[in-house]
């Protein structure tokens, strides 16, 4: 009886164990990603039909947007931290790939965490690991898009950051990616100080370039000869920084920043863009939807009670407990969104916690079955005494 009844602790401790991290580190993604659905656009924001007659679901984009992936480097990231994290978004990203295959994934910048000061071995080996993590099949489209940890702050940017990251991901920083008749907006915002700095200047100079490409093809000119050729649509536009803003204060949701820090003053070109840069994206584009990242947090702004901007929250455990992502269904006239949110980080860390428990109730029942409770509580005794 004795050998029986401790095969069968050892066997269901193995249960425990087994099936705490099978739920923790592969199942527990899919009954969360599967509540998210790509929303419907034929009611929403013009509805109605596509520009050849088509419903717009039909002729819509799939497009899957997250931000602030932070991969922790070499100086400033503990291995277990390292490992934790990373193994979460790889997860996620994967599992959200299987179940909704999205045609086109944004990243919005902070893709590294050190980009801004590592070596070239060091970057190299974050590159790899970034290449592992988001893999992805031919089907789908990964775009990403440069934020201050990738290249520095401005004061902290040179062309050597700047080109290693564009080289890395075989694309200009500033540019428009079109898609089934939609413009996507690329906007390199860790260079729009407007300082006059030469890479600032370059920025500016290509962002006037596509403005004006853009207008001629909405206005249909025969005057833009030599223009590059866009489909006549307003681009949704997609960057690091938001647009300038006050303060979170408006800001609501399970995702937007905790109360205690929602009111606290945003600095101009470090934690939003400067006014004047807003101003003027908002002139040369006129964009229909402006995506950023940068805050790790959520929020909804209308600028000039026409422009809406949705900053999404960080994708990453170490930056917030329940990161998130959004899906974007985008017609060249309409579009809808929703957020779709990854397991927390608070939930795995219960569970595992609860693992523990029922072990230590399991082996303190054994303990008793063996030998009797008190001389179970006389072994505890004697091991704390130790």
């Amino acid at each position: 009886m004795p050998r029986f009844s401790a095969r069968w602790v050892v066997l269901l401790v193995l249960i425990i164990l087994v099936g705490a991290f099978f739920y923790c580190e592969y199942l527990i993604y899919f009954p969360t990603i599967l509540k998210c659905a790509w929303p419907k656009i034929s009611h929403a924001r013009g509805g109605g039909e596509g520009i050849d007659g088509r419903p717009l679901d039909s002729t819509s984009v799939r497009a899957m947007v997250l931000s602030d992936t932070h991969l922790l480097g070499a100086v400033g990231g503990h291995w277990f931290d390292k490992l934790r994290r990373e193994w979460q978004m790889e997860r996620a990203f994967q599992t959200a790939l299987w179940l909704l295959k999205p045609e086109i994934v944004f990243i919005l910048g902070d893709i590294f965490d050190e980009g801004k000061w590592s070596s070239q071995k060091h970057w190299e080996d974050d590159v790899r690991r970034f290449h592992r993590m988001f893999r992805h099949s031919a089907e789908t489209e990964l775009v990403v898009l440069v934020g201050n940890h990738d290249i520095g702050f401005h004061y902290e940017m040179d062309w050597f950051k700047l080109q290693r990251f564009e080289k890395v991901f075989n694309a200009s920083s500033t540019r428009i990616v079109t898609k089934k008749g939609v413009n996507f907006l690329l906007v390199n915002s860790v260079a729009l100080h407007g300082d006059g700095c030469p890479i600032c200047q370059s920025v500016e100079k290509e962002l006037i370039k596509l403005s004006r490409d853009l207008n001629c093809s909405l206005q249909n000119s025969g005057s833009c000869e030599g223009s590059q050729t866009y489909p006549p649509t307003p681009p949704i536009m997609l960057q690091h920084y938001p647009l300038f803003r006050v303060s979170d204060a408006g800001c609501t949701g399970q995702d937007a920043a905790p109360p205690e820090e929602r009111h606290l003053l945003f600095r101009e070109k470090y934690d939003v863009l400067s006014k004047e840069a807003s101003q003027r994206l908002l002139q040369w584009f006129k964009p229909r939807l402006i995506l950023s990242g940068h805050t790790h947090s959520g929020c909804e702004v209308l600028h000039d009670n026409k422009y809406p901007e949705i900053s999404v929250p960080s994708f990453s455990w170490r930056n917030r407990n329940n990161p998130s992502f959004i899906l974007a269904s985008v017609s060249p006239g309409s579009f809808a969104m929703s957020k779709c949110f990854l397991p927390e980080e608070s939930t795995v860390i219960g569970v595992y916690c609860s693992a523990g428990g029922c072990l230590l109730l399991l082996l303190l029942a054994h303990c008793v079955w063996m030998k009797g409770l008190l001389q179970c509580l006389s072994l505890l005794g004697k091991h704390k005494s130790l």
